[in-house]
């Protein structure tokens, strides 16, 4: 069967895993990095994370929604066998390299920086968000399924004419206050190996998938109210930086997270579904980018750091070095090396360009 491409999510995944690079490139100067398992800098720059502070409370739950959303448009393609083997395809196989042999070397080079003694062993890093989306997956598609198969259904019925109304998407964030007042995190935007990371991406997974089961509703009515979610976005933003020193209480940046998202949606939904060159290669890229991208980083950091230069200068240096750095492996040896396409979630079938499959729509 075949669906509308949505270009607007296959760009908000880009531009979420971009942003990522740079959060993360951020965290290296900041004073606490140490303490995160990241190399420090000598110079901190804590300036940078005020706007940061912005990013923290959407850019991975953003994923999560998209990651639901991917699922939807892969199954109305193929039946329970072919998307468990699909979905295991691109996400476990890659999960278990990653794994064993791409998130030890950041630590090898973090031991390298502090002139630790040496060591090896296999740990998910920055690939715990593989686990996460791989389980949601097992534990859903049954739902899922069932849902696809009852799309005539007062369920499909009563959701639309709830994302009819403007309140309809954010009264979902009763879910998300749920999970904060339950789970009770510390720090909302800690998400990596926690519970609440977990629950939360749960949440915006099973949501994801349901914002586009519902139909257009969801997406008319979010742009034509795009603006009070931003508005209300902004001004729980304000709150946070004003009165809680950027970290309310779990339940409020919950709702804030949607309130940006859904903004961010909507923003997408108007400008940006529409196919090109440049995201038929970035959507393809970003996951293998995503994959590699903390032992670029370390790298770039082990040899920048020690220079004699400005603090922003080594942040700019860095952000330059990751990013060329991904794209070079990416271009030359991921994307170029039969066998190691599929350890990182692409196709084995490398004299096919990859982009050819984007453009005629097949989404995964």
């Amino acid at each position: 069967m075949k669906t509308e491409r949505r270009y607007d999510i296959d760009w908000l995944r880009v531009l979420a895993i971009g942003l990522l690079l740079i959060y993360h490139i951020a965290i290296v100067f900041q004073p606490w990095a140490m303490f995160v398992g990241f190399i420090k800098s000598n110079e901190s720059l804590e300036s940078l994370w005020k706007p940061m502070t912005l990013l923290n409370v959407w850019r991975i739950p953003l994923l999560f929604y998209v990651s639901g959303m991917g699922v939807y448009f892969a199954m109305r393609k193929r039946n329970y066998k072919q998307l468990l083997t699909e979905r295991t395809r691109r996400i476990l196989v890659p999960l278990i390299f990653g794994v064993l042999a791409i998130a030890p070397l950041h630590f090898i080079i973090f031991q390298k920086f502090y002139h630790l003694p040496l060591g090896y062993y296999p740990h998910m890093g920055h690939l715990w968000f593989l686990g996460n989306i791989f389980i949601y997956v097992l534990v859903f598609t049954p739902l899922f399924f069932y849902l696809l198969k009852n799309e005539e259904g007062k369920f499909k019925k009563g959701l639309s004419a709830l994302m009819k109304n403007p309140l309809g998407p954010l009264s979902l964030s009763v879910f998300f206050i749920a999970e904060a007042l339950l789970v009770k995190p510390q720090i909302f935007s800690v998400y990596a190996e926690t519970w609440h990371g977990f629950f939360l991406g749960l949440l915006a997974f099973f949501f994801g998938f349901l914002f586009i089961y519902s139909g257009q509703q969801f997406w008319q009515t979010i742009s034509k109210w795009k603006w009070l979610y931003l508005g209300l976005a902004i001004i729980l933003y304000s709150i946070r930086l004003q009165l809680f020193e950027s970290n309310s209480p779990a339940y409020l940046m919950g709702i804030e997270s949607n309130c940006w998202i859904f903004g961010l949606f909507s923003l997408g939904y108007q400008y940006l579904n529409k196919p090109g060159a440049v995201l038929s290669y970035l959507s393809q890229a970003a996951y293998p980018v995503y994959i590699i991208h903390m032992f670029a980083l370390y790298a770039g950091a082990l040899i920048i750091l020690p220079l004699n230069l400005p603090a922003m200068m080594k942040f700019a240096a860095i952000t330059v070095f990751t990013f060329a750095s991904c794209f070079f492996i990416y271009e030359f040896m991921i994307r170029r090396i039969g066998f190691m396409r599929p350890l990182f979630g692409l196709k084995w079938n490398v004299n096919k360009v990859d982009n050819i499959a984007v453009i005629k729509g097949k989404s995964s």
